[in-house]
């Protein structure tokens, strides 16, 4: 094949990065650990203690909810949470594994630690698909997690790779800053729900690092107008994460009014409905947006007016999260 029939090359990665990829590789290596082995060890999940802390799933706002039913409701969130990051991981790995061909013939340091960032997925992926195996195991009947992965996946990749290296790194530092603001420290959390948000948290604080990498290297070879694009399907990425929370949300609410014995007036339920949804939008948006690194590296690549419709964009949900 002649070099004039080869698409023009992609920039290259500089000294500097490759050494930072290779420092990802290494810890990596260091950190590396077994589901059976490490995190699971023959454990269940202790029911009798709640899944997500009060700062994640908000449910000590519903002061009406008597403390079994308060309980069981973030076992309700928790469960949605290990799903949610299962249908993320997703096309983050599938993304990964994209993007890794522009290393192929090239940086080989890169192209490893963007290999073992996508077995690392896989591996998340099957954890999370057998905590939902256990959590059904031990509670009622009904729950229903309604996004479905493949189509969520489908509907990300069809948008730019700057939008969506946007999207995931937003979503692995929020998963770090829960893990280190809320999960660590609070002692009335299930052990074994605990250990498995300590061990993702480990390695998603290196795939916060080669996403970075990623997004500042794809930032650099489009356009302007190619960027601005990026900012309007990140927005868009946005408004649909929002339309799967407020689905789901919807349908947790509904399974714990189902299957709690304590009866709620229409305000307590509607109380119910907003908490949920107030929640999830934390949870899985406003806590990323307004973690000090992501926001350090968005206003790096983007102009004022361009961080200025984010912001618009964002308004809405951040203040019903923010309530």
């Amino acid at each position: 094949m002649h070099a004039a029939t080869l698409e023009s090359p992609r920039p290259a990665v500089a000294p500097t990065t490759t050494h930072r990829y290779a420092k990802c590789i290494e810890t990596s290596k260091r950190i590396r650990w077994d589901i059976d082995r490490d995190v699971i060890r023959g454990r269940q999940f202790d029911f009798g203690k709640k899944f997500l802390p009060d700062g994640l799933s908000k449910v000590d706002e519903l002061t009406f909810l008597q403390s079994d039913d308060a309980r069981f409701l973030s076992q309700i969130q928790g469960r949605t949470y290990a799903n949610m990051f299962a249908l993320v991981e997703r096309f983050i790995g599938a993304k990964t594994l994209e993007v890794s061909k522009d290393h192929w013939f090239g940086d080989q340091v890169a192209l490893e630690a963007l290999v073992r960032l996508t077995d690392e997925e896989l591996k998340h992926q099957e954890m999370f698909r057998r905590l939902e195996e256990m959590t059904a195991a031990g509670m009622p009947s009904g729950y229903s997690f309604k996004p479905q992965p493949n189509e969520v996946a489908g509907v990300v990749l069809g948008k730019s790779t700057w939008a969506v290296l946007g999207l995931t790194l937003d979503i692995e530092l929020f998963s770090q800053a829960h893990y280190r603001s809320s999960i660590e420290s609070d002692e009335n959390l299930s052990e074994l729900w605990k250990d498995v948000f300590l061990y993702h948290w480990k390695e998603e604080s290196q795939h916060a690092i080669v996403d970075e990498l990623e997004w500042r290297r794809e930032h650099a070879r489009l356009s302007d107008a190619q960027r601005d694009q990026g900012v309007t399907e990140l927005i868009e990425l946005v408004a649909a994460v929002d339309g799967i929370v407020q689905t789901q949300a919807e349908a947790d609410a509904t399974y714990f009014r189902l299957r709690t014995s304590q009866w709620f007036a229409p305000a307590e339920v509607a109380a119910i409905h907003d908490v949920l949804l107030k929640a999830y939008r934390w949870q899985y948006i406003v806590s990323g947006v307004m973690e000090p690194r992501f926001v350090e590296v968005l206003k790096a690549l983007v102009t004022p007016a361009q961080m200025e419709r984010i912001g618009q964009a964002l308004a809405p949900i951040v203040a019903h999260a923010g309530r």
